[in-house]
This record gives structure tokens, C-alpha cells and sequence, in this order.
């Protein structure tokens, strides 16, 4: 099979278990509270952590070099996840998913003050018309906005600002200690607000959410065998499957079918990302935020695929701007 074509269907796979993964969460979100799923997510998920922290080689204090970068992006971590999960929870999977897929666009703006970035007309008529996508699905005055819709937008946005700052300053940090920060901000966090939200979980549940943490790893591990199989151009635009994913799944569980302006609000959001990733190809003194930055948003529960690599700091290189 040639290294595309394999790359391309590890990262399908990868997919398909991060949609089954955020199946459990939008049903366990119908009975507990956000902060309560986040936060037994990391506990189940610390094990894995442990042994990345273990096996990081390089010298060090788990001090960061800048302290206050890493607040804003351990803060915009946890943010993330209780944002996410609780879109998840309250929203229909296919729509949660096409605001999220907004996240590049986002990132591709955030850049341009954060990162010193040029953004061309072609690159800035794609986010133009990505956000429009975004207005499509949410149809404000057309339907009733709910705190949902709020948590996704939120949820897309600080994962861009976490990403646009892991590309800032990763060139100067450790990636243990951007790894450590926000897992331990979501312990904290989580950990003090759970007493006020609490609800008893039945082993059942319980054994769901170990399971969360599991197919997390196993799908942040198939991505990284896409990536050293196929080209980034290839992979990345296979996070685009979870749409249909959520079609699939949404129908089947929870008896939800997206209608006409999500689904169109979706095509225009990805044909806008996917606009951006061919732009990004070959061009190496990009940013490339699609390409690198967006296999999956970041919760602060699970690593990244950049931490299972051992290449944050040579993904976090900026060498140059585009003008595309």
C-alpha cells in the first residue's frame, strides 16, 4: 500500500475512535455534570502522562520560561474542555463538530498579532468565508442560540489561542512542562468545583470513562504512525471524517439528524480549512496551522500527539511568514 494511502486510512481510524469517543461523552453529559467527566477523564488519563513525563529525556526545571504565556494557555486549556465537553453534551454531535472545525480558521487570525504572521487575500477570503460557514450553522435570529452554541465557539477559540501559543513559545519550553501545566490545572480546577456537582457514578460509568481515556490513546497513536507514514497534506485533512462520523452516530444513539443549514454551514467550513491546507503545502515558511497544529483540539486530559513524538520544539519553529 503506498505511504499515503496509509497514512491517509490510519488517520481515518484514528478519527472513527475519537468520534466513538465523544459518543460516551455527549451520553454521559446526559446525566453528569461537565466538570465531573473532565475531570475523572484526567484522572483515568494521568497514568499515560506519568509515563510520558517519565520517559522525557531532556535536563530541566519544570519552571517555564514564560511563566505568563503558559498561564494564558493552561487557563485556555481547561477552558477547552469543559467548553467542549459541554458543547458535546448539549448540542447535536454534527453541529458541535462543524463549529469546532472552525478552530483553524481561528488560528490562521490569531497568528497574524501572536506569531507575526502575513496573511495573504486568498488565505484571508478562505477564513472570511469559513466564519460565514460558521453563521450558516449558527443562524443567528433564525434559531434559538442556546449556552451550547456559546461553549462550542468558546471551546474553538481557546483551542486556537493553546495552539498559537504552543507554536509562540515551544522552541523555548520544555514539552514536559507544557504537557504538566494544564493537566494539573484541570486536576485542580475540576478537583475543587467537583464536591458542588457530584453525582454517584455506577461502576458502569465509571468503566465508560476509563475507556474514554484508552481509545484517546490509542487514537493519538495511530496518528502519530499516519503522520511518519503519509504526508501532513494527506492526514490532515482526515479530521474532516468526523463529520460523518457524527451523522452516523448521532442518528443511531441519539436520534438526531442535522438538517439542511448545519450541513451546508459544514461544507463551507471545511472547504475553507481544506482551501487553507492545500495552501499550506510545500510551503515551509508557514505557520502551517492546519497542518501541524490541528489533529485534535487540546483539553489539557490527554497529550498531543506532538508530546508522544518528542518534537514540540521542532513543530513550535516558525521560520518565516507566508503571503499566500
Amino acid at each position: 500500500m503506498p505511504p499515503n494511502a496509509q497514512g491517509a486510512l490510519l488517520a481515518l481510524l484514528s478519527f472513527a475512535i475519537y468520534a466513538l469517543h465523544d459518543v460516551i461523552v455527549k451520553y454521559l453529559g446526559g446525566f453528569y455534570s461537565p466538570v465531573q467527566i473532565v475531570f475523572f477523564s484526567g484522572l483515568f488519563a494521568f497514568p499515560l502522562a506519568t509515563l510520558i513525563l517519565i520517559r522525557e529525556s531532556q535536563p530541566g526545571t519544570l519552571r517555564p520560561v514564560h511563566p505568563w504565556w503558559m498561564a494564558v494557555r493552561t487557563v485556555s486549556a481547561v477552558i477547552t474542555g469543559f467548553a467542549a465537553f459541554y458543547a458535546f453534551s448539549v448540542l447535536p454531535l454534527a453541529q458541535t463538530y462543524a463549529i469546532l472545525f472552525a478552530a483553524p480558521l481561528l488560528i490562521t487570525i490569531l497568528a497574524i498579532p501572536l506569531l507575526g504572521e502575513v496573511v495573504g487575500p486568498r488565505r484571508w477570503a478562505a477564513v472570511v468565508v469559513g466564519l460565514c460557514g460558521v453563521l450558516v450553522v449558527l443562524r443567528p435570529g433564525g434559531t434559538d442560540l442556546s449556552l451550547g452554541h456559546l461553549a462550542a465557539v468558546v471551546a474553538a477559540l481557546m483551542s486556537s489561542l493553546v495552539s498559537v501559543i504552543a507554536r509562540k513559545i515551544g522552541r523555548e519550553e520544555r514539552s514536559v512542562v507544557m504537557l504538566l501545566y494544564p493537566i494539573l490545572a484541570n486536576f485542580v480546577v475540576m478537583g475543587a468545583l467537583l464536591p458542588f456537582v457530584y453525582v454517584p457514578m455506577p461502576a458502569v460509568d465509571l468503566g465508560a470513562l476509563a475507556l474514554m481515556s484508552a481509545m484517546a490513546f490509542v487514537a493519538a497513536t495511530l496518528i502519530i504512525q499516519a503522520y511518519r507514514a503519509g504526508e501532513a497534506v494527506v492526514v490532515a485533512p482526515m479530521q474532516y471524517s468526523q463529520i460523518l462520523w457524527a451523522v452516523f452516530t448521532g442518528a443511531v444513539f441519539f436520534d438526531e439528524y442535522p438538517d439542511a443549514w448545519t450541513v451546508a454551514g459544514a461544507a463551507i467550513i471545511i472547504g475553507s480549512g481544506m482551501y487553507i491546507v492545500l495552501r499550506e503545502r510545500g510551503k515551509s515558511r508557514s505557520t502551517s496551522p492546519v497542518l501541524r497544529s490541528r489533529p485534535r483540539f487540546e483539553t489539557g486530559i490527554i497529550p498531543r500527539v506532538r508530546f508522544f513524538r518528542g518534537d514540540a520544539r521542532d513543530e513550535a519553529k516558525v521560520t518565516g511568514a507566508s503571503n499566500d
